[in-house]
């Protein structure tokens, strides 16, 4: 590894040119650093500078140093700002992961603010759907996941908490055969026609499907946002979030339809394990724990009222 006074040297001859213009910028005698140019070529028995010239160059190998060395210098640069974090109690990163249901929007103000505390933690957010988020925690590909549905599964030093519950509406396009059906709507009713719903991505259980009867025909789709999309283009029926499809329910874009037997709400969870623990991630459960924010995260972000 280069010294910063060897690294400066070669910054310094590659961008003057010239021996004497590099010894003023260093603040040296031009024999001084003439010297300190020979010992580095002595260290990597190596020819280092081209001297056959008027101006005085790095040869390839020169380049080749004077380049990774800088990259080494840097990655060491920040190696040193990583340790110093990790000792002061802020993770390397954190991984969260959001139950597809939840907008990507409603996020964006705890990212801000997050940024504001100049932690350097790395973030990464992803998403899952249904038991892919709990399976996310389980599996090390989460540590901290926001909006989980169901009940919490027996995950080694699961915590978790509450975050809020999610009403649902049964919902088609004006132009589907159940719009104008009067309700409440029977099993029998619905049954004939395609259900839309979002794929579980959960890897190593059995994927679920809910808001869906026996033998129904189903459409599966890789968000809630491209099962809105469906819905609202007719291709299919299904239980929508309350608060996402508001704005398409008050322009007609789709009807809402009583049903017999009318879906429970969700309610949504948090969930950490209390072996990964850190400043970030005690700061995120901090933020998630205030009512206002959890009441924001689960009504959504309704970017149909913005069209």
């Amino acid at each position: 590894m280069l010294s910063n006074d060897e690294l400066a040297l070669l910054e310094a001859i590659r961008d003057a040119g010239s021996l004497s213009r590099a010894a003023a910028r260093l603040g040296k005698a031009p024999s001084t650093v003439s010297h300190a140019a020979r010992q580095l070529e002595a260290r990597f028995d190596a020819l280092l500078f081209d001297r056959r010239r008027y101006r005085l160059e790095l040869t390839p190998a020169g380049r080749l140093l004077a380049d990774e060395a800088a990259r080494l210098s840097q990655d060491i640069a920040r190696l040193s700002r990583r340790v110093h974090q990790v000792a002061s109690g802020w993770e390397d990163r954190l991984w969260i992961v959001t139950d597809e249901l939840l907008e990507f929007e409603t996020l964006l103000p705890l990212l801000h603010a997050f940024d504001r505390l100049q932690s350097g933690v790395a973030l990464r957010v992803t998403h899952e759907v249904l038991g892919g988020v709990w399976e996310a925690l389980r599996d090390g590909r989460a540590d901290l996941v926001i909006g989980a549905t169901n009940e919490p599964p027996s995950i080694p030093n699961l915590r978790w908490r509450e975050l809020g519950t999610l009403r649902w509406v049964f919902a088609v396009a004006p132009s589907h055969p159940l719009a104008k059906q009067p309700g409440p709507l029977r099993r029998e009713d619905i049954a004939p026609h395609r259900a839309i719903v979002a794929a579980d991505s959960a890897r190593q259980v059995s994927a679920r499907v809910y808001g869906v009867l026996g033998g129904q025909p189903t459409l599966a789709v890789p968000s809630m946002a491209a099962k809105i999309e469906a819905q609202r283009a007719g291709l299919g029926v299904g239980w929508l979030p309350q608060a996402r499809v508001a704005a398409l329910l008050k322009r007609g874009e789709l009807v809402e339809k009583t049903l017999a037997d009318p879906r429970e709400p969700n309610t949504l969870y948090l969930g950490w394990r209390s072996d990964h623990s850190g400043r970030a991630l005690e700061w995120w459960l901090q933020q998630l724990h205030a009512a206002k924010l959890a009441k924001r995260l689960v009504d959504g972000f309704d970017r149909y009222a913005l069209r």
